[in-house]
């Protein structure tokens, strides 16, 4: 199906809803029947059609299918933050006594999920270095059930062989879920390597503009039924229909958005790669990357998230460094229009930091929309004032 009749096209019959090119927000909690067996049927199986937003909504269902559809798969379900769709794609799929082979160092509410809440019934987790299969073979054991994903992560960008890793896990009968947010749909389609789930964070590229939270689930038919049925509509942590439209328009601009962020992003990361206070880069698509060749064969792109190591002999450095950004916010998250800065020492005090150890000298950039020559000058005059 091509990308340009999904983004434009796909579930919005404009002659319902008088033609108008966007589609309308239906925000409404509640949607009539006209006749007693309609309302059983309903309740029978409220994922058949519209009784009540906590389940299924109109203006939902149009982004649903468009998500489905750019990630290769039979269905999909939106959540109201990636944390729940993380949330409700793996208690889906484990019971008491189950066990979960992980890669090591997920994202925080993944982990704190592994950690802290699947404990208290029994279920425990493995973590793995998820760039060799052999890994992921020598972890499995009688009771695994689940294998979660993260291909690449959003700091050193570890990838794993989502084929291989796939292949094992269905000759196991075990469910595999991924946490896709880095790659989009666009430049990663895990489905179509046969990975069970697909997850991506909405909040970030499918949005793109910051001024939104969403998840995503997609997978089969049967699988996104199951979700629907039980830790989906349990929780209550469906999108609402004005969230839901907001993704909308963030799909109508994502692949002009993403052709803009990778061209800026190939330019910082060559700049910065030059850098005498930059000891190296991490990037998926550049050559130095240890998992290079990967990435060329099952990522179409990679676009704005990388992190380097720069040259500092304390933390007091690197917050200056950070400090010093006029035009580059510090903050979490990526995807949106702005550029971002994440130092991993800001999780350290001074004494902590003990720059023998790479990692404490690492920083993470995100290159948003504005154009390559800015953020470079910008990065350029935070150098100078911080070394």
């Amino acid at each position: 199906m091509d990308i340009s009749y999904i983004i434009n096209e796909l579930g919005e019959d404009r002659e319902f809803y008088f033609n108008a090119v966007a589609p309308p927000i239906i925000q409404t909690s509640n949607f009539k029947v006209d006749k007693v067996d309609e309302l059983r049927a309903l309740f029978e199986d409220e994922y058949s059609g519209y009784l009540y937003s906590r389940g299924i909504n109109p203006t939902v269902d149009i982004l649903r299918k468009k998500l489905a559809a750019l990630d290769g798969a039979e269905d999909s379900l939106v959540f109201n933050s990636g944390a729940s769709a993380i949330f409700a794609g793996v208690l889906a799929n484990v019971k008491a006594g189950d066990h979960i082979v992980s890669v090591e160092k997920p994202y925080t509410w993944a982990q704190r999920m592994f950690d802290v809440i699947l404990p208290r019934f029994g279920v425990t987790t493995t973590y793995i270095d998820g760039t060799q299969i052999e890994n992921f073979e020598r972890a499995i054991l009688p009771n695994t059930a689940l294998i979660y994903l993260e291909s690449p992560n959003s700091w050193d960008y570890k990838l794993q062989d989502l084929k291989a890793v796939a292949e094992l896990a269905r000759s196991e009968g075990i469910v595999t879920i991924i946490d896709n947010s880095y790659c989009t749909p666009l430049y990663q389609r895990p489905i179509t390597l046969g990975i069970d789930l697909a997850m991506q964070t909405a909040t970030k590229y499918i949005g793109g503009h910051s001024d939104t939270v969403g998840g995503v689930l997609s997978g089969s038919s049967a699988m996104i039924k199951k979700i629907f049925a039980s830790e989906f509509s349990n929780t209550g942590s469906g999108i609402m229909p004005f969230n839901a439209w907001l993704l909308i328009r963030g799909l109508r601009t994502l692949p002009a958005r993403l052709d803009r962020i990778t061209q800026t992003t190939r330019k910082v990361a060559a700049w910065l790669k030059s850098h005498p206070r930059v000891e190296a880069i991490l990037f998926p698509f550049d050559e130095s990357f240890p998992q290079f060749q990967l990435a060329r064969q099952q990522m179409q792109g990679a676009c704005g998230l990388l992190s380097f190591y720069v040259r500092a002999r304390s933390r007091d450095e690197i917050v200056t460094f950070c400090e010093s950004l006029k035009h580059i916010f510090m903050a979490v998250s990526w995807g949106g229009h702005e550029s971002l800065i994440l130092p991993k020492c800001a999780s350290l005090t001074a004494a902590q930091f003990d720059p023998a150890v790479r990692e404490h000298r690492m920083l993470r950039l995100y290159t948003g929309l504005e154009e390559a020559d800015y953020l470079i000058r910008d990065l350029e005059q935070a150098f100078l004032t911080a070394w």
